[in-house]
């Protein structure tokens, strides 16, 4: 496993992202895995080894780093309301902008396939992933959304409104009990996603509650549903940004 911290140049500063990758010899599909609220912290680098190791050239951006960079953070540590105020800074538009940096970013790593890219994002970074597939439907080919929140809202960048330009096939993970999606907000996503023909899967998982695949949600977590969401995503990926053989 390779694996670095740096910083690549964006219209707003450096932004700080954690790199993993099998080995340096050849490239690999590449995913953009987008955190959740809480922040960078060494849980979601752990995630982002586990699908290296299947695989794939993956990089985790720190989504605050206009507030603060995540070397020098310690979120879990924080009040609720910071990482909550860091949240409401940013937004998909500005997301969208550090995608591009990350896009740029792996077209020039020789470990990384620019020609073969995912997403996936957890919590507020579901409304993320389903921006950035429709933002940039010629690059990105699959996205995932684990219990994703804002992914209906009433704004005019609410990200279901891109399902149309969406090129690429989508997966959601909802959780049967989710605090932070209101009743009907699933059901508008599928009504808009019918109607889009957007290519996606869209899976509920019964008794969970919202952050079910974190380990480190002892409130929430669920081994088996957790394992699924994972056996869903890799599946995702191998269709989506694996060769397949001619004939």
């Amino acid at each position: 496993m390779v694996e670095q911290e740096l910083h690549i140049d964006t219209a707003d500063g450096r932004l700080d992202i954690f790199v993993a990758c099998p080995r340096e010899d050849e490239a690999f599909p590449v995913v953009l895995f987008y955190m959740d609220a809480p922040g960078i912290r060494e849980e979601l680098r752990d995630i982002t080894r586990r699908l290296a190791a299947e695989g794939y050239f993956v990089v985790l951006p720190n989504l605050y780093y206009r507030d603060v960079h995540a070397a020098g953070a310690d979120y879990a540590a924080m009040p609720a309301d910071q990482r909550i105020k860091f949240a409401r800074n940013i937004n998909n538009g500005l997301v969208m902008q550090d995608t591009a940096a990350m896009l740029d970013y792996v077209a020039t790593h020789p470990c990384a396939d620019e020609a073969r890219v995912g997403t996936v994002g957890f919590c507020m970074s579901g409304a993320f992933v389903l921006a950035a597939a429709g933002t940039y439907p010629d690059r990105i080919k699959c996205a995932a959304s684990i219990y994703g929140v804002n992914l209906v809202t009433g704004g005019d960048d609410s990200p279901h409104l891109l399902a149309d330009r969406v090129a690429g096939e989508l997966y959601f993970a909802c959780a049967e009990h989710d605090d932070y999606v209101p009743d009907g907000v699933i059901e508008k996503l599928e009504a808009h996603l019918n109607e889009a023909a957007t290519n996606y899967r869209l899976d509920w998982y019964p008794g969970t509650r919202h952050g079910f695949v974190f380990p480190g949600r002892a409130d929430a977590y669920d081994e088996t549903s957790a394992e699924r969401v994972w056996e869903r995503l890799f599946d995702l990926f191998d269709r989506n940004l694996r060769p397949r053989e001619a004939g």
